[in-house]
C-alpha cells in the first residue's frame, strides 16, 4: 500500500469516527517528530501496541479486502496485570475481514454506528479445519444456535460473543460500520490463524511522509 493511501484513510477515519461521535485518546494524532523522546511516559502505549493499524491482508485491494482498526487499550503479560483489549474498527461495505479465529482470545464483536455488520461463523477442529458440527454465540447474552457457516447481522448496537476457536469472517451491508473490539488480551502476531493464507501487516511503498505512526513503527521514531 502506499503511504499516500495510509494517510487517507486515516483522515477519512477521523472524519467517521467524528460522525458518530468516537472519539480517540490524544496521542492518536501525534505527528511522528512528537513521538521523539516519549517512551519513558508512553511505554504502554510501545510495548502493548496501541493505536493504528491498517491492512489489505496481502489482496492489493483494501476497498474489498482490508480492514482499519485503532488499539485503544490491551495488557501485556510479560509486563502488566490488564487482561482486557479494546479496539475500534471500520469496516466498509463489502469489505472482507478474511475467515480467522483465535486459539486464545474470548472476544465481543459490537455494531457502534452505521449500516449492518454481517459475520460468517464456523467452529475449528483442532486442525485448523472447518467443523461440520453447529455451536452456539451469544448476541447482547442471547444464547444463539447456528448451523456452519451461519451467518448473524449486528444492527447499530448489537452485539456477539465468541468464544476463542470460531472462525468469523464479516464485512458491512448497505453502509460503513463502526465496528468496536472487547476482548481478553490481543496478540496479533501469535493467535491470529487465517483459514486461507493472507498477509497481515501492509508492505509500504512511502510516497509520502507519514500522518500519524501505525502501531508497528513506533520504535522506528523513538
Amino acid at each position: 500500500m502506499k503511504r499516500s493511501e495510509i494517510n487517507a484513510l486515516m483522515r477519512s477515519a477521523l472524519d467517521f469516527f467524528a460522525e458518530n461521535k468516537f472519539y480517540l485518546p490524544e496521542w492518536a494524532t501525534y505527528s511522528p517528530t512528537e513521538w521523539k523522546g516519549k517512551y519513558e511516559t508512553h511505554s504502554e502505549i510501545v510495548d502493548n501496541v496501541l493505536g493504528w493499524d491498517l491492512t489489505d491482508f496481502g489482496s492489493g485491494n483494501f476497498e474489498k479486502r482490508g480492514l482499519l482498526l485503532f488499539t485503544i487499550r490491551n495488557g501485556n503479560p510479560a509486563k502488566d496485570n490488564k487482561t482486557y483489549c479494546e479496539k475500534i474498527m471500520i469496516a466498509g461495505v463489502g469489505q472482507e475481514t478474511p475467515m480467522h479465529f483465535h486459539r486464545l482470545k474470548m472476544e465481543d464483536i459490537i455494531n457502534r454506528g452505521g449500516g449492518v455488520l454481517e459475520i460468517e461463523f464456523y467452529r475449528s477442529n483442532p486442525d485448523g479445519s472447518f467443523s461440520d458440527k453447529p455451536f452456539d454465540v451469544k448476541i447482547d447474552g442471547v444464547l444463539t444456535h447456528l448451523q456452519p457457516g451461519g451467518f448473524v447481522q449486528l444492527k447499530p448496537g448489537q452485539s456477539v460473543t465468541m468464544e476463542a476457536g470460531v472462525y468469523h469472517r464479516f464485512y458491512g451491508v448497505e453502509a460503513p460500520v463502526l465496528v468496536g473490539e472487547v476482548s481478553t488480551v490481543n496478540d496479533d502476531t501469535n493467535d491470529n490463524y487465517f483459514y486461507e493464507e493472507v498477509g497481515r501487516f501492509p508492505q509500504i511503498e512511502e510516497d509520502e511522509a507519514p500522518l500519524f505512526l501505525l502501531s508497528s513503527e513506533y520504535k522506528i521514531y523513538l
